[in-house]
């Protein structure tokens, strides 16, 4: 099983009962769910209509940020409506300081130490720096996504329950955390086994599923309460690739919390082939991206 690392450690990847359209291009980077090369143009087009779309990265994938760049570029390109970055890397709290950034007001350097980047994410700056340097040239929204380490890893010892006053303005109310999905927890309880061996921080699993569901709550509440104060918006989400696994992450919350019709997609970066295998018990995406040969 492909695994994603981070201080609580994360799953496989997943997504979508999307069919991609089935318009070979060899010379494309888009590939469908089952492998068959897709035309650039007729991809970006159907990417331009949807509210979000989903850019699911390895984190220590250099290939993963240069495309993540390249298809915000291509996708600000097309549109006549705006669009927002929404960023995993950073922490609601500091939302406030991605703005000083957007609006010219400190330096990039400032914006590392002020955010805490180092020590809340910790990969290498330069991966994201272009899209943040884009964002900020274009005048283009970014939203600080991520649930606050310090409550993650609460829950993870404690539980929901455990949080305090303080802790629950960073996340959404504790009533719209749904614990039901049973195929998402069996998957989530699939890492728990491999990785922890039963002995997480708290050595209880029902807290650790608690700790990855509110990941995932958070940044989608993040995501439609832009949307509903900005409607004519697109929302393109820098997230890793287990975030949006076949809807159950953070797909599934956004449609909840929207409560209309409306279109999202989702995209792997560079999957390897063993996640690719492991998708084959369902649609892994609604479209790959496979990085071109220098």
């Amino acid at each position: 099983m492909k695994l994603c690392a981070w201080a609580l450690t994360y799953l496989l990847v997943g997504s979508f009962l999307w069919t991609a359209p089935a318009i070979a291009d060899s010379s494309s980077p888009w590939r469908s769910t089952h492998g068959t090369a897709l035309n650039a143009d007729i991809v970006l087009e159907d990417l331009v209509q949807a509210s979000v779309v989903y850019l699911g990265e390895t984190h220590d994938n250099p290939a993963d940020h240069q495309a993540q760049l390249e298809l915000i570029q291509s996708l600000h390109a097309r549109h006549d409506t705006p669009i927002a970055i929404a960023l995993e890397m950073f922490q609601p709290p500091y939302q406030v300081v991605l703005d000083q950034y957007l609006a010219g007001a400190i330096s990039e350097t400032e914006l590392q130490q002020r955010s805490q980047y180092q020590q809340r994410w910790g990969f290498p700056w330069e991966y994201y720096a272009p899209v943040l340097r884009f964002a900020q040239a274009q005048q283009l929204p970014m939203l600080a996504l991520n649930t606050p380490t310090e409550i993650t890893r609460q829950v993870a010892r404690q539980g929901l329950e455990s949080l305090k006053a303080g802790d629950r303005q960073w996340i959404p109310a504790i009533s719209e955390i749904d614990l039901s999905n049973a195929a998402y927890r069996q998957r989530i309880q699939q890492v728990y086994e491999a990785i922890h061996q039963g002995r997480s921080v708290s050595g209880n699993f029902d807290y650790f599923f608690q700790a990855q569901v509110l990941w995932d709550e958070t940044m989608a509440d993040s995501i439609a309460s832009f949307l509903k104060t900005h409607p004519d918006y697109q929302v393109i989400v820098l997230v890793g690739q287990g975030h949006i696994a076949y809807g159950d992450g953070i797909p599934s919350r956004v449609a909840r919390r929207m409560r209309s019709s409306f279109q999202q997609r989702s995209i792997l970066l560079n999957p390897d082939d063993e996640v690719l295998e492991e998708g084959e018990q369902g649609a892994i995406a609604d479209y790959i991206w496979i990085q071109p040969e220098p």
